[in-house]
């Protein structure tokens, strides 16, 4: 399944968005990131474009940064009760998450202020292998996030992956050259949900996945 962080305005990519739409049974979900979180006034384009995904039963993550447990918990809750008010959004993807044991009472919190706020779905995306603790706060974990040749050459999960299905995990992966086997290695590495974007540089989540690119 792919879990898509389409960072675009649906005015500038309307294609993009549009196939996102006819594909919605191949997602997970997707990922709305307006502002790096929901922005400061709600955009009609976005509300858009989240109500078709809605109708089309795409599962939608409002994206909120949590700054590696730097964030308050106030500013945190805040960008989730707007994104559920602004787009109805029924998850949450929480990026920057702290990997360590050190944080987890403080993403323990956010955890049910997210469920309070109305997620059914909760990501949380530490870009590495989380302490285990974490597993018992979220839906999802992305275990990897970064580019393709950091990938192709990564570890083996941990051992505590394994007592878990594999829909329990997320890998991102970015500058995915074309016929790169991205979704077998995830696959072997124990993730049951995964996305392979061409992008590159600081901004690399503008592109759909390969997986969609072909999808008429």
């Amino acid at each position: 399944m792919l879990l898509v962080p389409l960072y675009e305005h649906p005015a500038d990519r309307p294609e993009d968005w549009e196939r996102l739409i006819r594909c919605a049974g191949r997602l997970h979900s997707v990922v709305l990131n307006p502002d790096s979180g929901p922005g400061d006034a709600p955009d009609e384009r976005f509300a858009l474009v989240a109500g078709r995904l809605r109708e089309a039963g795409v599962p939608l993550l409002g994206y909120v940064d949590t700054d590696y447990g730097r964030r308050p918990h106030a500013a945190v809750v805040r960008d989730l009760l707007r994104h559920r008010d602004w787009y109805a959004t029924d998850g949450a993807f929480l990026d920057q998450v702290c990997s360590g044991p050190e944080r987890l009472d403080h993403y323990g919190r956010l955890a049910v202020a997210a469920r309070a706020a109305g997620a059914r779905t909760l990501v949380l995306n530490h870009g590495v292998h989380p302490h285990p603790g974490y597993a018992e706060l979220a839906d999802l974990l992305v275990t990897f996030e970064g580019p393709w040749d950091v990938y192709r050459d990564a570890v083996d999960a941990p051992a505590w992956i394994a007592d878990h299905p594999a829909g329990r995990f997320c890998h991102l992966v970015y500058a995915v050259p074309p016929g790169a086997p991205a979704a077998e290695l995830a696959a072997q590495r124990g993730a049951g949900v995964h996305c392979a974007v061409p992008g590159t540089g600081p901004h690399p989540w503008g592109s759909l996945p390969y997986a969609l690119e072909a999808t008429a």
